[in-house]
This record gives C-alpha cells, structure tokens and sequence, in this order.
C-alpha cells in the first residue's frame, strides 16, 4: 500500500492562492466614489471620458468650454475600471431603475448621511437627489471586485513565483507572498479604484518580464515590460519614474545577456511598448483637451497647490518627504511597519544573506529613493492627510523584496511575530480607513483593537 501522499504543484498553490486573494480582498471593499470612477462610468455609458453629467459632485471633476468636463488626472485607471463596469451594466441598470421607481412610489426626501464631514454629506444629499447614489456604489463595487482585487490577486501570484524561485521552497514562499498581500499597502489600497497601485501593478509586471528569476536561461519579455511601463504613465504621470527606471534596468538586462542572445531590436520592442501605452495617452489628451503634450493639470482651474512650481512640482520638500516615509497620516512606515525591516541592512546587505543579486538590490534601492524624491516634489502629495497613503505604494512590491531576505535571516518565530503584527496592522487600516482624525493611522488599531471587526462597506 502507497502511503506517500502528494505534494501540490506550485500552479495549484498559486491558483489558491490567487482564489483566496482575490476573494478576501473583494470583501474588503471601500465604497468611496473616487474621481477615477466618473471617467469609467462615463465609458461605459456613453464611449466617452466627458463627465459632465457628473459636476458639481467632485471637486477633481472641471469644465472646459466648448470640449466638456474631466478629470485633473490621467485617465488609465479609469479605462481599467470602465470594463467590468460596461459588462455588468445591464444588471445595474435594472437594479438602478428599480430603486428608483421604489422611491418614486415612496416620495421620501434624501436620508442623512451620518458623518463628521460636511462635504460628503452634501455629496451623498445631492447624488441622491440625481438618482446616482445606487450607480455610484454598484459601479465602485463592480471595479473592486472584478478589477482591483483580481489585479492585486495576480501581483501576489507574480510575487510568489518570484519568491519560489529565490528561495527553492514553496512554504516559505506561500507565506512570504500572504504577508506581501496582507501586510502592506497593497490590501488597503486594493479596497478602491486607485491609479497608485495600479502603478504598483504595472511596475512589478514590467520588473518580472525583463528579470525573469523562474528561468534564468528565458530572453526577457521587452515589448510587454515596455508596455506595462507605459501604463504606469497613462495612469499618472508619476509613473516617468517607473519608465525611466525601468528602462536603465532594460538597458542593463540587455547588456548581461550574451552577446549571441541579444540585438538591438530588444531595446527598440521595449520602446515600442512604451511607444504604444504612451500613444493611449496622447490619444486622450488631444480628444480632450486639443493639444497631444499638455496633460490634464494644465487645463484645470487653479488649486492651492498649482500655483508652486510646475503645476505644484517643486524640489524635493524635507517635510514631505519625511511625511512620505514617517507621517502618523499616510507615512509609508507607519502604514505598513513590516516594511520597516529594510532599514536592518545587517539581515539584508551581506551577500550572503541576500535574497536577491547586486543588480536587482541596486534597482530596488534606486527605484525607491528616485519615487521618494519625486513624491516629495510634488505638493499635491501634502493631499493625502485625508486618504492614507498613495502616491509612495508604487515601491511596496520593491521594498518587499529586500524585507523577505530580512525576514528569512530571522529566527522563525520571531519572523512569525513580526508578520502576524504586520498582518493585523494592515488589516484594521483595511477596514477602519479614516486616517484625517486623531493619530491617523494609529487610529484604526484603536478602533478595531476596542471596537471589533467591522468591514468598510458595512460602516
């Protein structure tokens, strides 16, 4: 009798894993309706990123004689989330006209909204009033749950073959890709359509295609790293970091590689990748504004930070960037503790001890202070006091890379202690979002800690 029992492949635990995330993430759902929504509702609608129908109901939202109204950013995340919208419409539609008739039936004037902040109670009265309150939230949903959780899913599933493949053992990279999706900012930004982790995504997708750690022997995947480098620019123009980075890493691939194993065209289907994204963007632009260069924050009317520099890009600030890496409000640290352990350079910076080799720990280094600096240029990052942390996500996959290594020099049970702490950080922030009052991001500890488990789109 056969008494061995049968290991599951690593595409199976991936599959589960993959399952899992995706599942867990969609229960996390935040309902904010974010500016990236309009645009996709809009498309979804109507094939067009004019929001007039919208005005009045965001301030991001602004009104261009004679072209129409849009938002002051990049619209990538928006075309991401008008896809799931457009293929369930038809449902929500009904679900729409059916509350809608109930209400007509009722006559029954807008409920309150109970809240400390006066404009999300104006918006929610006047959402009602125009009959778009059920749209906003099934329509936030849709995207949630058929495009960010999916995605984030994926990245996980991408960071654990990345890990397998560097570590040669499939337990520790299961458990070191469920601290990546649960205990950084990528399972507390995954609640809502956000751009900054979709650059995240992007980043990391392009960085596995040219670096390819699973088959060393493989060519590296120019055009599509070109094009997910690309998008990261269509989703915001913070992702000129993500394609100048990566092109350098592109440039460097190509060099290591044999001689007989390389050409030019290489480098020019990686271009052509970026070439095709960027196209998207220009495409936009001169539908919506007249002018293929110029981008959104150009057009829109003046904010308290446009006014600073280029449209609000200064020199890196000391202020924002310490705020950037430390603020009790939307701090990089703060928000995800675990990612502390890339300051302990004894457990990392041996080579010895190293997880990953001297080209990718320089990429990964300079990657990050190039994102720090350009986040602490840009004034409008001074906005996230009210959205916890945003515009420095984009380095999480990154810096996740040097914590594994640190992780892994560790004595298992104190690696144990350590992720269940950064697990439970990240998952109260998760569900008790409000960073803008009292310690910030101390907050939701406090508050679930005391007050129990209470999902986002329940409160």
């Amino acid at each position: 009798m056969n008494n061995t029992v049968s290991q599951p492949s690593s595409r199976a635990i991936a599959l589960k894993l993959f399952l899992t995330c995706w599942l867990i993430y969609a229960l996390h759902f935040a309902t904010n309706t974010v500016r990236e929504i309009y645009p996709a509702l809009a498309l979804g609608d109507h094939f067009s990123f004019d929001v007039t129908e919208y005005l009045g109901l965001h301030p991001d939202l602004f009104e261009m004689p004679g072209r129409g109204a849009f938002i002051n950013n990049n619209p990538g995340a928006s075309i991401f989330g008008a896809v799931p919208y457009a293929l369930a419409r038809p449902v929500i539609d009904r679900a729409v006209e059916r509350v809608q008739a109930m209400r007509a039936a009722s006559n029954t004037p807008p409920p309150d909204y109970a809240t400390i902040y006066p404009m999300s109670r104006e918006f929610y009265r006047q959402a009602y009033i125009r009959g778009l309150d059920v749209k906003f939230a099934l329509g936030a949903g849709v995207m949630q749950a058929f495009l960010m959780a999916p995605l984030s899913a994926l990245s996980v599933v991408v960071m654990f073959y990345i890990l397998l493949s560097l570590t040669g053992s499939t337990r520790r990279a299961l458990w070191l890709a469920i601290l990546y999706a649960f205990a950084t900012p990528i399972f507390y930004r995954t609640a809502q359509l956000n751009q900054n982790l979709l650059i995240s995504h992007m980043a990391l997708f392009a960085f596995a295609l040219l670096w390819h750690p699973w088959n060393a022997s493989a060519r590296a995947h120019y055009f599509f790293a070109g094009l997910f480098a690309g998008w990261a620019v269509v989703l915001d123009y913070s992702g000129l970091v993500v394609v100048a980075a990566m092109s350098v890493y592109a440039l460097v691939v190509w060099r290591d590689t044999p001689r007989a194993a390389r050409s030019l065209f290489d480098l020019a289907q990686f271009a052509i990748g970026v070439a095709a994204s960027g196209s998207v963007l220009m495409a936009y632009q001169w539908a919506s504004f007249g002018n293929l260069i110029l981008p959104a924050q150009r057009y829109m009317p003046a904010t308290e930070f446009s006014g600073y520099g280029f449209s609000g890009m200064v020199l890196p600030q000391l202020d924002l960037l310490w705020d950037t890496a430390f603020g009790f409000r939307f701090g990089l640290f703060i928000s995800a503790p675990i990612l502390l352990l890339t300051f302990a350079a004894p457990l990392w910076l041996r080579r010895e001890a190293r997880l990953i080799a001297n080209r990718e720990t320089w990429f990964v280094i300079l990657f990050t202070l190039a994102f720090f600096l350009f986040s602490s240029a840009s004034q409008y990052g001074r906005l996230q006091f009210n959205s916890g942390v945003r515009y420095i996500v984009p380095v999480t996959p990154f810096l996740f890379l040097i914590v594994a290594g640190a992780l892994l020099q560790l004595p298992a049970r104190f690696a144990i202690i350590l992720g269940i702490i950064g697990t439970y950080w990240s998952w109260c922030l998760a569900m008790y979002r409000d960073v803008e009052q009292g310690w910030g991001v101390f907050e939701s500890l406090i508050h679930i800690t005391t007050e129990g488990v209470r999902l986002p789109w329940l409160m």
